[in-house]
């Protein structure tokens, strides 16, 4: 579900950028509310089912290597950015994230 939100999330936030160009932005941004509706339906009860085996940090940080996974894909293949060595250094900073929110206490 989270994943999915993710795709939902991404769409809303940057899909604007080439569909809406030459709109108005708060045509844009009525166009994003409506797609972020999706992700909230999506976004909630997720987070509520994860809050019962993770604690807040660990979702936050899964929330955010699911936001790279979803967002390099949409910006090489739907926005056709190029594909950038950054965007490897940002994964394995968020691998390091993942160790620390993840290690036993």
């Amino acid at each position: 579900m989270l994943l999915l939100s993710n795709v939902f999330m991404t769409f809303a936030w940057y899909a604007h950028l080439r569909e809406l160009s030459t709109k108005p932005w708060f045509i844009a941004a009525l166009v994003s509310w409506g797609i972020a509706l999706f992700e909230y339906l999506l976004q909630v009860p997720a987070n509520r089912i994860g809050y019962q085996e993770l604690n807040l940090g660990q979702l936050k940080i899964l929330q955010e290597v699911l936001t790279l996974t979803v967002f390099v894909p949409f910006a090489v293949f739907y926005m056709k950015e190029p594909l950038k060595l950054d965007y490897l250094w940002a994964g394995l900073c968020l691998l390091g994230a993942v160790y620390f929110i993840f290690r036993g206490e």
